[in-house]
C-alpha cells in the first residue's frame, strides 16, 4: 500500500492515523484523520473535525468546523451528467459543502450538496438534494426526520 501525504496545509495538533492519501488539501487545527482515508485535492476540512476511517473526501468538497465523518463515508462529485464517468471533463464535477456542526454517520453516501449547520446524517443516508434545515436526516434519499 502507498502512503502518500503531499502538499498538505496543516493547522495545528492534527492527528493522522497512517495509511493515508492526503494531497493538496487543508485541514484544520485540532482535527483528526482516521487510517485507510484519502482526501483529494482543494478540500478543506475546519477545525476540530474528525474523520473516521475508510471515508473518501474528493476534490470541491468544503466541510467546516465541529464536524464528524463517520467510517465509510462517500462524497461524490460526479453525477455522470452525460450518462457516465465526467472522463477528465472536471468543468461537470459539482461542489459540496458542508456547514458547522454536522455529523454523518458511517457509510452514508454525500451527493454534491449543501448542508447547513447543526445538522445530523443517519449511518447508511443517501444525500441527495441541499439540506437548509437543522435537524436529523437518514434514508435513500435521506429526509428531515426531526429537529435537534
Amino acid at each position: 500500500m502507498t502512503i502518500a501525504i503531499k502538499n498538505v496545509c496543516f493547522g495545528e495538533n492534527v492527528t493522522i492515523v497512517e495509511p493515508v492519501n492526503l494531497y493538496g488539501c487543508t485541514i484544520g487545527s485540532d482535527s483528526f484523520i482516521g487510517p485507510f482515508t484519502e482526501i483529494q485535492k482543494d478540500v478543506v476540512i475546519g477545525e476540530r473535525c474528525k474523520v473516521q476511517s475508510h471515508s473518501f473526501i474528493c476534490e470541491l468538497v468544503t466541510i467546516g468546523n465541529d464536524c464528524f465523518i463517520g467510517h465509510g463515508v462517500m462524497f461524490v462529485n460526479d453525477l455522470f451528467s452525460e450518462g457516465g464517468p465526467a472522463m477528465g471533463k472536471k468543468e461537470l464535477w459539482k461542489e459540496t459543502t458542508i456547514g458547522n456542526h454536522v455529523s454523518i454517520g458511517s457509510n452514508a453516501t454525500i451527493l454534491p450538496v449543501s448542508i447547513c449547520d447543526n445538522v445530523v446524517i443517519g449511518a447508511g443516508a443517501v444525500v441527495t438534494k441541499n439540506i437548509t434545515k437543522p435537524g436529523v436526516y437518514a434514508g435513500n434519499p435521506a429526509k428531515f426526520l426531526r429537529g435537534i
